[in-house]
C-alpha cells in the first residue's frame, strides 16, 4: 500500500471532488494534509478521504507546476 507523504498522487473518496486525483503537497498533522488537483482546490483534506495511488509528483512553491504534473500522469 501507497503511504501518505509529500508529492503523493491520492484519489479524494469523499465530498464534493469525489473520484478527483489530488496530490499531497503539505502534511499538517496526523489527521490532516493538504492537497492540490487540477479539479480540486487548494485546502486541507483528511487522510481517511484519500485513497493514495502508486504515483508521485515532484512538488515545489509554484502550484501549477504541480498540477501540471499531475495532468501528464
Amino acid at each position: 500500500m501507497a503511504s501518505i507523504e509529500v508529492g503523493r498522487v491520492c484519489v479524494k473518496t469523499a465530498g464534493r471532488e469525489a473520484g478527483e486525483k489530488c496530490v499531497i503537497v503539505e502534511i499538517i498533522d496526523e489527521s490532516f494534509v493538504e492537497v492540490v488537483g487540477t479539479e480540486v482546490k487548494n485546502r486541507r483534506c483528511n487522510i481517511n478521504h484519500l485513497e493514495p495511488t502508486e504515483d508521485t509528483v515532484e512538488v515545489s512553491d509554484d502550484i501549477e507546476a504541480v498540477k501540471s504534473a499531475l495532468e501528464s500522469l
